[in-house]
């Protein structure tokens, strides 16, 4: 019972301080330091200092604010504007037609982003109006957006990907090609969903558009040529491996400059707010980072992770019954905290469990990549919602409606990943040791 008590302990006050209102980072700064000083007589400033410095002196941290960088430069251009305009052509003879463009619009713009709120934002102001100056559903126009723009967790390059790799010390490059096939069938579950709902919904759909030429479709689809390659270029060079993901990342901040500049969206201030934002969140990652790192090392002293490693080994839980029982615990944790919160508290104690339960840490990553989608469009913090509540003017409860059926694919989604693991480990076996 010593190590249930513990981690009761640490997880109140880390709560209780969460509940105050205390920033994240100095949350994990202050309950770690706590854990040293009350379990441990491990010199606290050593600690501090050599943990942080760990957790900040590290190459792969390098991609971080690179890709998230280039996430800013094309949230700040046209490509949104080109995304509808060359996918719209595509999906008319589809059942549900423009519905589809959200599914497959926030696929593309989550390859280039990384970030889920961004991607929300960017797809959701140019589609929102045009489809429902259509007449198209509304509950399916909010729910296609909320449950789409969560690709940006997972396809690459995606930021979570990145601090999950740090924090686990995981290969950035196998996580980044592990998310793709799940990646591939979120997509599939979302748009054979909205086909379902287009045929029972007959009345709900506008009418049979014109059908379109094929040579008026391909002059459409030159408008997502540019980011396609973009797209490309990245996750081909760090498969290849001709370039690492740090490297990657530079060469994408590169090639968005030379887009946004090329559609003439570069100017001195988009430039200055661009960096300045990707300055911002790189800075609160790498803050919260830091205290992750120096709570994971002061939970260490004290022994807590090996205490409920053993613990919950001995109830003798199978794999699917662990797997059941964290996907319950962090959906829980998403209705409070945002993904990458998730990410660094819980590894430190996540982590011993799984290695023990004999998981692949690679598969794990993408796993709870999945988890930490839903939990972006559960109340009472999900992100998608205040991104989607700003951009329809609906009440946040409607809008966590409309996204319900999204959620449900996700678990669905999150099943099949445990039955077949090979959907996200068959293309990193592909690149070898």
């Amino acid at each position: 019972m010593t190590e249930i008590l513990l981690s009761l302990a640490v997880m109140a006050l880390l709560f209780g301080l969460l509940a105050m209102g205390v920033w994240v980072a100095f949350a994990l700064f202050l309950v770690g330091a706590a854990s040293l000083l009350i379990f441990s007589n491990a010199p606290l400033g050593t600690v501090l200092a050599t943990s942080s410095w760990g957790a900040s002196n590290s190459w792969a941290l390098a991609a971080l604010p690179l890709f998230i960088w280039m996430g800013e430069i094309l949230f700040r251009s046209k490509l949104s504007d080109s995304l509808f305009s060359g996918l719209a052509p595509w999906m008319t003879r589809l059942p549900g037609r423009l519905l589809h463009v959200n599914v497959f619009a926030c696929a593309v713009f989550a390859a280039v982003s990384g970030s889920s709120a961004a991607t929300a934002a960017t797809v959701g102001k140019i589609s929102i109006p045009e489809l429902t100056k259509r007449g198209y559903s509304e509950r399916m126009m909010i729910g296609t957006l909320a449950g789409s723009a969560t690709l940006g967790l997972l396809i690459p390059p995606s930021i979570i990907l990145i601090v999950y790799g740090v924090a686990t010390e995981q290969s950035i490059a196998r996580l980044f090609i592990a998310g793709i096939l799940p990646g591939a069938l979120l997509v599939a579950l979302f748009s054979g969903f909205i086909m379902l709902w287009a045929l029972f919904n007959r009345e709900k759909t506008p009418g049979q558009a014109e059908r379109i030429p094929l040579r008026e479709k391909l002059a459409a689809g030159r408008d997502l040529m540019p980011v396609l390659l973009l797209i490309l270029g990245i996750i081909g060079s760090v498969y290849l491996g001709v370039a690492s993901p740090t490297d990657a990342a530079a060469v994408g901040v590169v090639i968005a400059l030379l887009l946004a500049w090329r559609a003439g969206d570069l100017t001195k201030e988009s430039f200055r707010e661009g960096l300045m934002g990707a300055v911002r969140t790189s800075c609160m990652i790498a803050f919260i980072l830091a205290g992750a790192a120096f709570l994971t090392t002061a939970m260490g002293f004290a022994g807590i992770p090996r205490m409920l490693a053993a613990w919950i080994g001995d109830m003798g839980l199978s794999h699917y019954e662990l797997l059941i029982a964290l996907t319950i615990f962090f959906v829980v944790m998403g209705c409070f905290l945002d993904g990458i919160s998730i990410i660094v508290l819980t590894t430190s104690i996540i982590m011993p469990i799984v290695e023990q339960a004999g998981v692949d840490p690679i598969w794990f990553g993408i796993y709870l990549v999945f988890v930490v989608e839903m939990s972006q469009i559960t109340p009472p913090v999900g992100f998608n919602l205040f991104v989607l509540q700003s951009l329809t003017g609906r009440n946040i409860l409607r809008v966590a409606w409309a996204a319900l059926p999204f959620f449900l694919l996700m678990g669905l989604a999150i099943a099949l990943l445990a039955a077949f693991p090979g959907i996200a480990l068959y293309l990193p076996s592909l690149m070898g040791s």
